[in-house]
């Protein structure tokens, strides 16, 4: 039966993969990433269904139909458990998901390494020691990304400090951590199969994984978690294709190495973004240096002037350019929608509006543009920081919306813990409105010069209910 499914499945796999690459094409530009979200679920659809039916027929121990009912036991516990937190999960709260699921994705490869290691199959059997490089890989690859990824959600859900925690030479320690684990694997692979030795070799690696996965995070800034999770998701791509090894399974192999490598190449592009090395975050030494809030941010000198619905109401009517810049605020108070009203009567009265999207704006690569293509805000207004960072001289009025750390002139001045992180140079404008709920600093801990200068008005409020009031005042 299972040699009568092979060619089938194959083809399966190929046509799954192909999706898998035309998804990840969509998703690249605003028009087509819904044609890219439907290619992904067809492709994952087809997946399924192939791996499924294999399983199905390559299961004498247990047949047919208790493996039908193993199988659909697991996915219904596993869909009853995703919808309900799903459910629960506000957009603001996206980031934290995405980092739990891709430890989960980790805490999976380390169970199924452990599995295969007890009850390796026929094929993998074959492949002796070869077999144990993949078990001890995609162990260690899953420890790391598994805890990694734990932290880094508890340090976005706020419950772990966003500072750096980093123990004195915490380099020697990364270091010692891979030095062990790899001296462990020679032992793990030369010592006899199954022996005590074996065992102790294997569990002593994924203890010093899961240390080593927490110790990169908790070194890494809170202002700097968007590139730990896309970091993160990167890992957890390359301990799906280890895990897709030990299965023997070659959809998995090419969907992780797809995941892998695009999580590995948005991280770089982040760095480059945020002047930022990407070894250093490989390595867990991102935020050890400049973005390390160790150093004294100091009081601002400076007088905040507070402004009003109406004036800003009057201010926008008479512009010509206005700017607006989106932050986590802005997503933490569904404030969308009445911008996406007010950019669309500011743009009936003539008035020239975009948008600045900062790299890593929100806590998650993307975040801000998702919100604002939920409010059918239109694409071609929606800009990234390259392309309006020289043009602030020429805007009339800059909104900075729920933004703090990413508009924040302290990163040009050094010894500041954000020193050399690019951000929009929103002071540049004549005016500047800064929507916040009240003067506390951003999640980097950094306290905001911008809002003391002489062309900056703040408007405290709900950023939702202070966009509504200025749109209720508009002509």
């Amino acid at each position: 039966m299972t040699e009568i499914l092979a060619q089938p499945v194959t083809l399966s796999y190929l046509a799954a993969a192909a999706l898998f690459v035309l998804a990840c094409s969509g998703l690249s530009k605003h028009r087509t990433a819904v044609a890219g979200n439907i290619a992904g679920a067809l492709g994952m659809a087809v997946a399924c269904g192939a791996a499924i039916a294999l399983a199905l027929a390559s299961d004498p121990t247990h047949g047919i139909v208790a493996t039908a009912i193993l199988i659909a036991l697991a996915l219904s516990i596993g869909a009853v458990i995703g919808l309900a937190a799903a459910k629960r999960v506000a957009m603001t709260g996206m980031p934290q998901l995405i980092a739990i699921l891709n430890g989960l994705v980790g805490l999976a490869a380390v169970l199924v390494s452990y599995n295969s290691y007890i009850a390796p199959d026929a094929s993998s059997a074959a492949l002796g020691r070869f077999h144990l490089g993949e078990v001890f890989l995609s162990a260690f690859v899953g420890a790391v990304t598994f805890t990694g990824s734990v932290v880094a959600g508890m340090k976005l859900e706020g419950r772990l400090p966003g500072r750096p925690l980093m123990l004195p030479g915490h380099n020697w320690w990364n270091l010692g951590a891979l030095v062990a684990s790899v001296v462990l694997g020679a032992i793990f692979v030369s010592v006899p199969e199954g022996s005590w030795a074996s065992w102790l070799c294997l569990v002593v690696m994924t203890l010093i994984a899961c240390a080593f996965g927490v110790h990169l995070v908790l070194a890494i800034g809170g202002g700097d978690m968007p590139v730990v999770v896309s970091i993160m998701n990167s890992y957890s791509g390359w301990a799906s294709a280890f895990t897709g090894f030990l299965v023997n399974n070659d959809l998995l192999i090419i969907t992780g190495a797809l995941v892998g490598s695009s999580g590995a190449y948005l991280s770089y592009l982040m760095c480059k973004a945020m002047n930022r090395s990407f070894i250093s975050v490989l390595l867990g030494g991102f935020g050890t240096d400049a973005t390390t809030a160790t150093a004294p941010v100091g009081d601002v000198d400076g007088e905040i002037r507070e402004t009003s619905p109406g004036r800003v109401a009057r201010m926008l009517s008479a512009s010509k350019r206005v700017l607006i810049a989106p932050g986590y605020g802005m997503a933490v108070a569904q404030a969308q929608y009445p911008i996406a009203s007010l950019v669309q009567h500011l743009r009936k009265a003539g008035v020239e509006v975009v948008f600045g999207i900062h790299p890593v704006a929100g806590r998650l690569p993307g975040h801000m543009n998702v919100l604002l293509a939920e409010a059918k805000v239109p694409y071609d207004i929606v800009l990234e920081m390259d392309e309006v960072n020289d043009d602030f001289a020429s805007v009339d009025v800059v909104l900075v919306i729920g933004a703090n750390d990413t508009v924040n002139p302290a990163a040009q001045e050094p010894g500041s813990p954000i020193a050399g992180m690019p951000v929009l140079r929103v002071w540049e404008a004549d005016k500047v409105v800064v929507f916040k709920r009240s003067m506390a600093a951003g999640y980097a801990g950094v306290q905001n010069p911008l809002f003391f200068k002489e062309n900056t008005t703040m408007l405290f409020g709900d950023a939702k209910d202070t966009v509504e009031a200025i749109v209720a005042k508009m002509p």
